[in-house]
């Protein structure tokens, strides 16, 4: 996919100037997300300077968590947010872009090198979403000064593995695909169970089971939302959206570790 590359630390500073300038004064303090995922998340959607962690673990079924980052930029992205990810080499933009995520507002840090908390503060300084691969264990004391970072500056940090003090952490724990028949067919897309604790507003567990996109060919259509303990029933699902036009600016790719 073509696209647009920057290098170097003084080339991420550039980036991040424009995206915060084009974040208007008194911008909505809740970020929003897709229909299916506002049951699990505090006010219905991504609170401005909130922390929300997704763990990576290996749940029954396969791994679900890709497709539950992609659902967490899509509506906020389609909106005119900026997004960033940070550390994830294997991001497939092509299936972020058929969701409805704006290419021509994400940048993508694949290899952000040793200097990995310096990149992603950067990015929290001037982007409305940072989502972030976790390399290994990071301290209790750089984890509260990017959540403490993130609060400050209204951006909505998303670590991507284990995070200690997040505002919400979310979790899928099992996931079944549909799309295949008697050993044929492609797969479609997936039903997964995401369960959601936290602090404050979000410190009562819930659970919900929603279908997620599979391989980016067809967006689900016809959502199922169950919700578990707390009896909340999320809004229904929204109608299929378009993925990037053609002719549509690409993906800002930036080599951070040069």
């Amino acid at each position: 996919m073509a696209g647009r590359m920057v290098v170097g630390s003084a080339a991420l500073a550039g980036l991040v100037r424009p995206a915060s300038e084009a974040t208007p004064e008194g911008a909505h303090r809740v970020l929003p997300v897709l229909p299916e995922l506002t049951g699990v998340l505090p006010g219905r959607g991504l609170r401005r300077g909130s922390t929300v962690s997704i763990a990576t673990g290996r749940p029954t079924g396969g791994s679900g968590t890709t497709s539950l980052v992609f659902a967490l930029l899509a509506e906020a992205s389609r909106t005119g947010s900026w997004c960033a990810v940070v550390g994830v080499p294997t991001f497939g933009a092509v299936a972020a872009a058929e969701l409805g995520i704006a290419l021509d507002r994400l940048a993508l840090v694949p290899h952000p090198g040793p200097e990995w908390a310096t990149v992603v503060a950067a990015l929290i300084d001037g982007v409305d979403v940072v989502v972030t691969a976790v390399p290994g264990p990071v301290s209790g004391s750089l984890a509260s000064r990017l959540t403490a970072r993130a609060r400050q500056r209204g951006s909505v940090l998303v670590p991507y593995g284990r995070w200690d003090g997040a505002d919400v952490d979310l979790r899928v724990l099992r996931g079944s695909w549909e799309g295949l028949g008697q050993g044929r067919g492609r797969l479609r897309r997936r039903e997964v169970t995401i369960s959601a604790r936290g602090r404050g507003a979000a410190a009562r567990p819930k659970e919900i089971r929603v279908w997620l996109p599979g391989d980016g060919s067809r967006r689900a259509t016809g959502l199922r939302t169950t919700v578990g303990p707390a009896g909340d029933t999320a809004a229904p699902a929204a109608t299929p959206r378009p993925g990037t036009a053609p002719g549509r600016p690409a993906l800002t790719l930036v080599d951070a570790a040069s």
